[in-house]
């Protein structure tokens, strides 16, 4: 019941601006600021899979994988450098044919990700790591940290807001207007910057070395302002 009430007075809440703004003359803008941003951030990131008749045996075999991989980052004495497992599950193997199913023993499934700086030198030599820790396909991919992403949360978000205020300043001159006011300011959060997957590998092409550079990003920050006058 009181979250029904709160829900209510929410959308009267919304009703009774929309009706405010027909009322009033208003100048809608979209403040934007967009940064190139040097990517500082390397990922690989790596799926394990494991099958077996007893689930002992895949997870055994799975945790060794993922320590043969601990194990050569080590042997290669690779700097600064982050190796973390997550998304850890035993399931059942459950196989389609022609419409039916059938168990057929487990299957483990561990992700891990190297973060590393992607500047770092050592690139390469992780490279090689997880190709001799095994039979390993992985994805490398460069982002912006989050720590590097808040720290220009402020300085682009008064870029946007300066952004809004010019554009409505020259619709203003323009249409002869003598004077605006701000007479509401909504933000919209910070887009999702998606990683750029720059190289798949796999056992099969260890032979050979490849150039490893990372991309800049585009951050993008969005205001939206309603000028009355």
């Amino acid at each position: 019941m009181k979250q029904t009430l709160t829900a209510l007075l929410i959308l009267v809440s919304f009703a009774a601006f929309a009706q405010d703004d027909l009322k009033i003359p208003l100048i809608e803008i979209e403040g934007v600021s967009v940064r190139k941003v040097p990517s500082d951030e390397a990922i690989f990131s790596i799926n394990l899979e494991e099958k077996s008749m007893k689930v002992v045996s895949a997870v055994e075999a799975l945790n060794r994988k993922t320590k043969n991989l601990a194990d050569a980052l080590k042997k290669a004495k690779i700097k600064d450098y982050k190796l973390i497992a997550d998304n850890y599950s035993v399931d059942i193997n459950r196989i389609y044919r022609s419409g039916i199913s059938r168990d057929s023993g487990y299957v483990a499934r561990q992700s891990l990700r190297i973060v590393t700086a992607s500047k770092n030198e050592d690139l390469q030599k992780i490279v090689e790591s997880i190709q001799e820790a095994g039979d390993m396909s992985f994805n490398l991919y460069f982002q912006v940290a989050e720590s590097t992403k808040k720290s220009l949360e402020d300085a682009m978000l008064i870029e946007a807001l300066k952004n809004a205020e010019s554009r409505a300043l020259l619709i203003a001159q323009t249409l002869g207007i003598k004077s605006i006011r701000v007479h509401r300011v909504s933000l919209e959060m910070p887009q999702q910057v998606y990683p750029k997957m720059e190289m798949m590998r796999s056992m099969a092409d260890a032979s050979s070395e490849v150039l490893i550079a990372a991309d800049d990003q585009t951050l993008m920050r969005k205001v939206y302002v309603k000028y009355t006058y």
